[in-house]
């Protein structure tokens, strides 16, 4: 089966892990996803419904914008992509533009810009919530055109919010199957924190999640939930049944770093 790949660059994005994670999605009527991102496991998955929750404005205001004015977005959103615009100068001036916009409109056309030709397609923003990452100066941003037009035509089976993952589950409906996809837990006590849009993604939340999971297990509601593979995430993940993966990191300084670390699809059900 053929892979559709999502119109934005996502670091942590779920492509490399779709067959495992297909594999061990249960059936349902309505698929939730908390940590949608991307959209990856969303677009190739084919449930009669999706609850598509992410934590990041920007994120769902482009997605809610893609999926009802999908052709005018397309046409607007082509002319950023040029060799004017692939541009350090120009691509800061439009780093400080989105930050300034209070458009919803003009700041969907500008994330996807920002997006596409900032550095690794990190999403970032600083404790002021503008949106920091730097030029990536790449040789060609490509403009996802067959992306955008691909996920419009599955949005309109998704509804798009924007909350947090403990709301999100609690919504949960009979019926659903819930696929999270958190902001990894570190690898070891001295790595890095992991950026939850402008907050800490904590362990404490990492550990609620969890019990939440344990929640809705118990009320039929399955829940997938993909995460690193450490005697941390074994401990939270006890009541779940474990399945171990290969993933290979996409963030790293060299190709040669890009090395494959052990994940963790633990289902309650």
């Amino acid at each position: 089966m053929k892979k559709n790949r999502a119109f934005l660059k996502w670091a942590g994005g779920k492509y490399p892990l779709l067959e495992d994670i297909q594999r061990h999605l249960p059936e349902g009527d309505c698929l939730v996803e908390p940590f949608v991102g991307a959209g990856s496991v969303f677009l190739n998955t084919d449930y009669p419904r999706y609850v598509l929750a992410d934590i990041n404005s920007d994120l769902i205001n482009l997605y809610n914008i893609v999926k009802t004015r999908t052709a005018e977005f397309i046409a607007d959103a082509r002319l950023l992509f040029n060799e004017q615009s692939n541009d350090a100068i120009f691509y800061y001036a439009s780093r400080t533009e989105f930050n300034g916009s209070r458009d919803p409109y003009r700041r969907a056309l500008l994330f996807l810009y920002l997006n596409r030709h900032c550095y690794n397609g990190l999403c970032r923003y600083n404790l002021s919530g503008e949106f920091n990452v730097p030029f990536g100066r790449y040789r060609k941003p490509y403009f996802p055109e067959d992306e955008l037009n691909w996920f419009a035509e599955r949005a309109q089976k998704a509804t798009f919010v924007c909350e947090s993952y403990d709301v999100t589950l609690t919504n949960a409906q009979a019926g659903s199957v819930v696929y999270c996809d958190p902001p990894y837990a570190p690898l070891s006590a001295t790595a890095n924190f992991t950026a939850y849009h402008t907050n800490s993604f904590s362990l404490r939340e990492q550990q609620h999640l969890a019990e939440l999971a344990i929640k809705l297990a118990e009320s039929r509601i399955p829940v997938l939930i993909s995460n690193h593979d450490t005697a941390q995430t074994r401990l939270w993940y006890q009541d779940a049944v474990l399945h171990v993966v290969k993933a290979r990191r996409s963030i790293s300084r060299s190709i040669t770093g890009r090395s494959k670390v052990d994940e963790l699809l633990a289902l309650f059900s």
